[in-house]
């Protein structure tokens, strides 16, 4: 890897964390647990469709861990990592069906997988079925989210990314 692209990975890391740790200090706006704009996974959008998979699961795996200590909350970590790896998995395969068109409709698959992989978990920690109850909410809230962050991902690659360019060439 070049150490340009292990800059600019870097700086995209930083972004995202920056992103989440903010995000996180935020109240949640609904009473219903779990659910937040996920707007660090705009960061991982973009890491996805400009650099390829691995490059999006490094940044992905850097923020999560490192989003884990900074904000001291060790009992998400399990929770982000099963969202965050079942939502890059998702994503990489609708982009790879859509041929990168439609980036809103793949972060809006993510946010959905991410969901369902993070009700998943606390099946698994609490052996209660009663968790599932939350689905429609997170259904609703996952379809809303991941068309905010992925139109934001758009944007984001339309207007910053060719500004980029024009400065590294």
């Amino acid at each position: 890897m070049s150490i340009k692209k292990m800059t600019t990975l870097a700086m995209f890391t930083v972004i995202a964390l920056t992103i989440f740790v903010i995000e996180s200090a935020i109240p949640l706006p609904v009473p219903i647990p779990g659910i937040k704009l996920g707007l660090a996974n705009i960061i991982t959008l973009i890491v996805l469709l400009n650099y390829g998979p691995v490059e999006a699961l490094l940044v992905l795996m850097c923020r999560i861990f490192l989003g884990t200590m900074f904000t001291g909350q060790a009992m998400s970590l399990l929770y982000s990592l099963c969202g965050g790896i079942l939502c890059l998995i998702a994503m990489i395969l609708v982009n790879r069906l859509l041929n990168g068109h439609f980036v809103f409709l793949t972060s809006m698959f993510g946010a959905l997988i991410h969901n369902i992989g993070q009700l998943a978990v606390a099946y698994f920690i609490t052996a209660t079925a009663g968790v599932f109850a939350y689905l429609p909410f997170l259904i609703l809230s996952g379809v809303l989210t991941g068309l905010f962050t992925g139109l934001c991902a758009h944007y984001t690659q339309k207007y910053l990314i060719p500004h980029m360019k024009k400065q590294t060439d």
